[in-house]
């Protein structure tokens, strides 16, 4: 379903980081079908769910955020986010000044460890009216460079859809984003749009510079995720993206991100495949 209720951004400015304050914590509760309005801010972000999914669209992209996961959206990058499910959206601010290298000048996606994910949740509780000589916001100081630290050392995943600038082949994405499974082949997806294969086969090419196939796996990857999050177990996942068997499932996993669906799924699904070590 796509999301059908737009809101405002809280107000940015309550939560700006500074020098002296570079990492700040901002918590929202937003409802499924809700989608915040394209904004951007002078300042990194870091977007998570503690429950729920989200979507978040960036820079040309658009991601799946379960709670496992997180996006590191650059300083001035415009953004959206649409909730999947019901979320607890919290969001980490960081000062462009934060010492992190060149890889972070890109949107990415990073696994949430452990104790990221307690950094992130103490951050967010944190008043943000705090004055700053107070003891909450110098214990805020200390935490956000042990937040910093964990995201140098935080895991990238190849994971993101990359979204096209032509109408035509952005409309036929969209809908393979809203429903990946009516259609198993390029063949059908083009007959729906109004094409041919071979004239949506050469936009991919030409726009994205990929095949369907291969952009239509990190569209299911995108979705599995949102599965797993629901507690779905790994069998009733494959199912459900149209794969024969839990084992043909595994190896589109492990050849899509390189690792097993033990390891990328965390313990986010039941069960296991029948194939989980790729």
């Amino acid at each position: 379903m796509l999301p059908h209720r737009s809101i405002a951004p809280l107000d940015p400015q309550r939560y700006a980081p500074t020098e002296a304050r570079p990492v700040r914590g901002k918590s929202r509760r937003l409802e499924a079908d809700t989608r915040v309005a394209p904004h951007s801010h002078a300042w990194a972000q870091v977007a998570f769910s503690a429950t729920g999914v989200t979507r978040v669209t960036a820079d040309h992209n658009t991601y799946l955020v379960p709670p496992s996961r997180a996006v590191w959206i650059p300083p001035l990058v415009v953004h959206t986010v649409a909730v999947v499910q019901d979320a607890d959206m919290r969001t980490l601010y960081v000062h462009p000044a934060a010492p992190l290298d060149e890889a972070w000048r890109r949107c990415r996606v990073i696994e949430v460890s452990p104790l990221l994910r307690e950094l992130v949740h103490v951050l967010t509780d944190i008043d943000p009216d705090t004055p700053p000589g107070e003891a909450d916001a110098l214990r805020e100081r200390c935490l956000g460079t042990l937040a910093l630290d964990e995201l140098r050392r935080a895991q990238p995943l190849p994971l993101g859809v990359a979204l096209p600038q032509d109408k035509r082949l952005r409309h036929l994405c969209e809908a393979v984003l809203d429903a990946p499974t009516r259609h198993a082949t390029l063949d059908g997806w083009a007959a729906e749009s109004g094409a041919s294969a071979r004239t949506v086969a050469r936009l991919f090419r030409d726009e994205l510079g990929t095949s369907f196939v291969q952009w239509r796996h990190q569209v299911l990857l995108a979705r599995a995720l949102a599965l797993a999050a629901r507690g779905k177990p790994m069998s009733h996942i494959a199912a459900e993206l149209g794969y024969a068997s839990p084992s043909a499932f595994s190896a589109m996993v492990t050849r899509t991100v390189g690792m097993a669906p033990s390891r990328f799924f965390g313990g986010e699904a039941t069960g296991s495949t029948a194939s989980s070590r790729g």
